[in-house]
């Protein structure tokens, strides 16, 4: 289920973008002076004439971004999570949602996974930022693979979307052959005793936890919300019906992300208990990643916990 391979979804998020300029030349991107972080500066190699680098002018980026897409171009424009989101947040929701532009917004180094950077560039609020945005999609992609279809599904829709990717190496989780539509989770087991909905890099640990919990006779089932916005109503309702535990988890604030917006859905649809995993309402700190997911408890045992609770 998941492989000993591991590759950050940053660089997944630049083979993808390099591909997808093969087939589609009207594919633009933009970068705010850090495409050998984000991975752009794969696509910059074989597409200068379409790359443009923007500098440390982040709101520059997202009006350019913007009007392109005003001419019929498909811009993906890259920085940092905390520079994506927070420091242009007026551009996005002006220049782009307001008009229901064709931007993607694909932001890498986001969670505290950003490790030894520190708080200040530990993005824990960009899912909030966004799928409070009319006529934003939000994806959080899992792992290379489910990264990679993220990018070339956000080329196909006319909109806007932001696409969360990260900084450290994670496991490879799905094969080529998964069934990935927008807007629909992925669903591991059909355990009765509890559901895990996990998006992003804590799917791997949600799905640790489902096997360590299936030795103790305990069968869970897993889902991946890997789109946050718009999110699946009807496997969130199916699995509250169905099983006796709910719980989320995420690499992310607690207020406004992936577990206020299942929790959203259970008041709307069908009350249930949610025990919510991720950042508490504080920021982050600086430190080795992994050693920061333990401190925030982002792991496989805080799930098994909270399920036996």
């Amino acid at each position: 289920m998941i492989s000993d391979n591991k590759k950050a979804t940053r660089q997944s998020y630049g083979e993808a973008l390099l591909e997808l300029g093969k087939v589609n030349k009207n594919v633009i991107v933009l970068d705010a002076d850090v495409s050998g972080a984000t991975k752009t500066n794969l696509f910059a190699k074989e597409f200068s004439e379409r790359f443009f680098d923007m500098g440390i002018a982040e709101q520059d980026m997202i009006a350019t971004a913007a009007g392109l897409s005003t001419c019929n171009k498909i811009p993906f424009a890259s920085t940092f999570a905390v520079f994506a989101t927070g420091r242009v947040y007026d551009q996005i929701r002006n220049s782009v949602c307001y008009p229901n532009l064709n931007v993607k917004i694909c932001a890498t180094h986001c969670g505290i996974t950003v490790g030894e950077d520190g708080a200040t560039h530990q993005m824990l609020e960009d899912i909030n930022l966004m799928r409070g945005l009319p006529n934003m999609t939000v994806i959080s992609p899992a792992d290379d693979q489910e990264a990679k279809w993220a990018v070339n599904k956000a080329a196909e829709i006319n909109g806007p979307v932001y696409i969360r990717f990260g900084r450290s190496a994670t496991p490879i989780i799905y094969d080529e052959n998964t069934n990935f539509e927008l807007g629909k989770g992925i669903q591991f087991g059909n355990g009765k005793f509890a559901t895990v909905f996990a998006t992003g890099i804590m799917l791997a640990e949600a799905l640790k936890a489902k096997e360590e919990l299936e030795k103790e006779g305990i069968d869970i089932r897993v889902i991946d919300i890997h789109t946050i916005k718009p999110i699946d109503e009807e496997i969130i309702v199916k699995s509250a019906m169905e099983t006796e535990k709910l719980v989320s988890i995420e690499e992310h604030s607690i207020i406004g992300g992936l577990g206020t917006a299942i929790s959203e859905v259970l008041t709307d649809k069908y009350p249930a208990k949610l025990t919510r995993i991720g950042i508490k309402d504080c920021f982050g700190k600086s430190g080795n990643a992994i050693e920061l997911l333990k401190y925030f408890g982002l792991t496989s045992d805080e799930i098994i916990k909270a399920v036996k609770e």
